[in-house]
């Protein structure tokens, strides 16, 4: 893919693992689990009593109290997320053409909890007391609305939905819009906080979900023979996707460059892979194709790693189909293992880890990877962090519905 070239020179995360890229990756290559009890709510009546909460976030430090009231949790995430992004990034948009700046970010599910409060009003009270509010709080495409109303970008502006794939899809559509000249820069990423009842009982109902409530940091084990599902996660990351020659002039840190995407889709069911794998192998060769780039460049896979049976093996078969012998000298490791699946976020904060990677030289660990699946035979930095070359990585992102995305970030090399 020809085009102009796109580079981040912003970093913006709300995790169970911190509120900074440094701070989450540190936890992430120290192996520390984000994972325990959640105290969203009574848990007792539920086969999943884990998950990867924020506690710590003082939401009135970034957000103005009534304005936080008119947000669903998983905006005032994504808002947050895109206010460290901007100041990390050090950009004054009052000097950038606004029209020419935007906000793509994602959310697999939108205003969950909002959603269910109004229900049990409508229920209990009746439909004259549901909340006027109810809508706008609810819509997953409020929260790059509020972002661009908060920083005045007048750009390209929406919300992506595809599960689990949504924020890395943000990603991806951005980094193509900014490629064809329609923007020179774009905050994109993504937002979810599904830690509620009825997100819990949702998919405990489709038995998803791992039940290991006894050991909840050991409980999230991708590519391990005992895996049971995954571990529901929450939070928001953000991303400045900008222009290489226009972050060049307004002298910014550059972290690292976008240098593809891919995108496909399975065809195959509404929530189980394909089995061959097919899917995540044409996502990953796009990726590639995108950066003019061939297999044996890659270093590094930031993997979609969900601990669930189906996922783990069909990725590591699509890994295997793609790079044949290389395959066993990629390093690959799932940041879920220790945060948690932030659903429709989960792709941006594994591509701030990606490139975290890339800047520390660096691969954080899959935890509690004990009893290797032999169907899983990778290498997949099991428990300890590994130093290694990364210039080249990947992050994959796989959603329910069958799709699939692939980030290419590789080192700035001017």
């Amino acid at each position: 893919m020809d085009g102009r070239r796109v580079v981040v020179t912003g970093m913006g995360v709300v995790s169970p693992l911190g509120h900074t890229p440094a701070q989450m990756f540190d936890n992430l290559v120290a192996g520390k689990s984000g994972i325990s009890r959640f105290e969203a709510f009574d848990s007792s009546a539920y086969d999943t009593r884990i998950a990867g909460e924020i506690r710590d976030l003082v939401v009135t430090d970034y957000i103005e109290p009534k304005e936080a009231r008119r947000m669903d949790r998983f905006t005032q995430f994504g808002v947050i997320a895109a206010q460290k992004c901007v100041e990390d990034a050090g950009i004054d948009f009052g000097q950038c053409d606004r029209d020419r700046f935007g906000v793509v970010l994602g959310s697999g599910i939108g205003g969950m909890q909002v959603f269910q409060k109004e229900c049990q009003v409508l229920f209990e009270r009746g439909p004259a007391r549901v909340s006027p509010l109810l809508i706008p709080m609810l819509i997953p495409d409020i929260c790059p609305g509020l972002v661009s109303i908060r920083h005045g970008l007048k750009g390209v502006n929406y919300t992506t939905v595809s599960a689990c794939a949504s924020a890395a899809h943000a990603i991806g559509l951005a980094f193509t819009h900014i490629r064809l000249g329609e923007a020179d820069g774009i905050l994109a990423g993504g937002s979810e906080a599904p830690i509620n009842p009825i997100g819990i009982a949702g998919f405990n109902a489709m038995h998803a979900m791992s039940t290991r409530n006894d050991e909840p940091e050991r409980a999230s084990r991708p590519f391990d023979l005992h895996r049971d599902g995954f571990i529901m996660g929450e939070g928001g990351g953000v991303l400045l996707l900008e222009e290489l020659e226009h972050a060049r002039r307004r002298g910014a840190r550059i972290y690292a460059e976008l240098g593809g995407y891919g995108f496909s889709a399975d065809a195959n069911h509404i929530t189980a892979p394909d089995p061959s794998g097919d899917g995540a192998l044409r996502s990953m060769q796009q990726a590639l194709r995108s950066a003019n780039l061939p297999p044996v460049s890659v270093d590094y896979i930031n993997a979609h790693g969900t601990s669930t049976p189906l996922n783990d093996k069909t990725e590591t078969l699509a890994i295997k189909t793609l790079f044949g012998d290389h395959a066993w000298r990629l390093s690959i490791s799932s940041s879920k293992s220790m945060l948690g699946h932030l659903l429709g976020a989960s792709g941006a904060a594994e591509a701030i880890a990606t490139i975290m990677s890339i800047q520390r030289q660096i691969v954080h660990p899959t935890a509690n990877l004990e009893t290797p699946d032999p169907l899983c035979d990778l290498d997949y930095t099991p428990n300890r962090a590994r130093e290694r070359r990364v210039e080249v990585a990947l992050s994959n992102s796989f959603g329910f519905g069958g799709h699939n995305v692939t980030l290419l970030l590789k080192r700035f090399a001017g």
